[in-house]
């Protein structure tokens, strides 16, 4: 039986949520001829070999690798040119093809939740995982402002009149992941109101100190668990069916 090898490539990463999910997935389905690694890169320094591996059906991709791996493959899905970040490679007839299915997780989370009266949005981060949310904001005509550290528009400006003007407010940014859940952007928490929904894309903690103190103001919440389910059977389908 052809083994099948999949695994996920990242800095920091031994708590990794996708490999006891397709863990557990390979055992639901009785596949003994899958299996999943984690790859914990300081750097890309030695990506090429890895990337070479024999019987490699599938990779993801997670920080801060996303878009630095855009040089090393050979194709890209529309999604993933278009947000200039990577976190699915799909290895088929000596092809390496980058996809970018946290757009498919972010876009269900987001349609799950989401009122009309949601339509302006503010994005916290401009990372791999923000390129994501902005892309499903412009698909569904959602006007965004984006704040990050190095914008005209930073956590040290940002007003609670701002935030009032935008009810939904999505925070991509690793601040407040396990372990340093304490940590938290400095943000005007008082502009947030009951009419307000925060999406935290962060998964561990379930409840980070953003949202906490986003529902303590009467806010709808969701973190990225649901976004991150949807991604990985978003993958399996990439790397099993195309």
């Amino acid at each position: 039986m052809e083994q099948k090898k999949l695994g996920i490539i990242g800095k920091n990463i031994s708590y990794s949520f996708s490999k006891k999910y397709f863990e557990d997935k390979f055992q639901r389905l009785m596949l003994k001829n899958y299996a999943y690694d984690v790859y914990d890169l300081q750097d890309l320094s030695g990506i090429e070999n890895l990337l070479e591996t024999p019987d490699l059906l599938g990779l993801n991709v997670t920080i801060p690798f996303k878009e630095k791996i855009l040089p090393y493959l050979d194709e890209l899905s529309d999604e993933a040119q278009k947000t200039g970040a990577v976190n699915c490679i799909l290895f088929k007839n000596g092809i390496k093809k980058g996809f970018n299915t946290d757009v498919y997780g972010f876009e269900k989370t987001l349609l799950l939740h989401r009122k009309p009266s949601h339509d302006s949005a503010i994005i916290l981060g401009n990372g791999g995982a923000a390129k994501a949310v902005q892309y499903v904001l412009e698909q569904h005509q959602i006007p965004y402002i984006t704040v990050s550290r190095t914008n005209d528009l930073n956590y040290e400006n940002l007003s609670s009149e701002i935030v009032a003007k935008h009810p939904l407010i999505i925070q991509c940014t690793p601040v407040g992941t396990f372990p340093n859940v304490d940590d938290c952007l400095k943000f005007p928490f008082e502009g947030i109101t009951e009419n307000h929904l925060i999406i935290d894309l962060i998964y561990n903690p379930n409840y980070t100190s953003f949202i906490k103190k986003a529902a303590e103001k009467g806010a709808k919440t969701a973190n990225g668990f649901y976004m991150l389910e949807q991604q990985a059977e978003k993958n399996w389908e990439i790397w099993n069916f195309r």
